[in-house]
């Protein structure tokens, strides 16, 4: 909490997550645009920042992108504001946010990416398997993951229920055993929005005996898909941690909580 609080007292460090709140996902080069400041001094405070877990830094080839991370605010609301006048500032807040609402145009506003880390206490080439077998996958995901995880082969998420229903296809669009893959999510029915479908990226980050996993899910259609997806994958991936930290999945399927 210290070095949220300390991180937070810097009005350039804040001056950087309101950055990232209007856009998330940015590159260093893209944060300093109109900062009176060197690219050094920016990578510092954004140093202190990732230290205080108000950003995550996911890795794209050459580029590093940046993620708000508004875990540790809600912390604080929680400790200190929650127990008391949630209901009032509640309300304050929804007048607020209609009234902003109204006042902005009617422009659609971007879907924001979705970021989930995990770490997991196994090998990288653990990880991979895990992601890219479908007998696992239907252990942890009750779906198979059907292909031969080529670049440019397809993908099929097959259920085990015995219908073998198909619920979401899509393309291999980057595989480096262990550390990367990059698909697509899409429909089946092909009933995809203008832009395509949405494009899933798994990294894994291997470090002595854990691996960091980062599940990146972009180019989404609607924010109906980002608040179902933003439940989904944390269940997916805690059943997954929990089957290559135990050799077991959760007692319960977490998704139906």
């Amino acid at each position: 909490m210290d070095r949220v609080f300390k991180a937070l007292a810097d009005p350039t460090r804040r001056l950087l997550l309101d950055r990232l709140r209007e856009h998330n996902g940015r590159t260093l080069q893209e944060l300093c645009e109109h900062l009176s400041m060197a690219r050094q001094s920016a990578t510092q405070h954004l140093d202190v920042l990732v230290r205080a877990g108000l950003v995550t830094v996911v890795r794209r080839g050459r580029e590093r992108l940046h993620y708000l991370d508004p875990g540790p605010i809600h912390r604080i609301e929680e400790r200190w504001i929650s127990e008391f006048d949630r209901p009032r500032l509640q309300a304050l807040g929804a007048i607020k946010h209609q009234a902003e609402e109204y006042a902005m145009t009617e422009a659609p506003q971007p879907v924001p990416t979705y970021v989930y880390v995990t770490y997991i206490r196994a090998s990288a080439e653990q990880v991979w398997k895990a992601l890219t077998d479908a007998d696992l996958t239907a252990r942890f995901w009750g779906h198979a993951n059907v292909s031969d995880w080529q670049p440019g082969s397809t993908w099929e998420h097959r259920r085990v229920d015995g219908s073998d229903k198909v619920d979401v296809v899509g393309r291999v669009i980057e595989a480096e055993p262990p550390m990367r893959l990059v698909i697509t999510f899409e429909d089946p029915l092909g009933t995809e929005a203008p832009g395509g479908g949405s494009v899933v990226t798994f990294l894994v980050e291997p470090h002595e005996d854990i691996v960091r996993l980062t599940v990146t899910h972009e180019n989404l259609p609607d924010r109906e898909m980002l608040e179902g997806i933003s439940q989904g994958w944390p269940a997916v991936l805690a059943n997954l941690k929990s089957l290559l930290e135990t050799g077991e999945v959760l007692p319960q399927a977490p998704w139906d909580m």
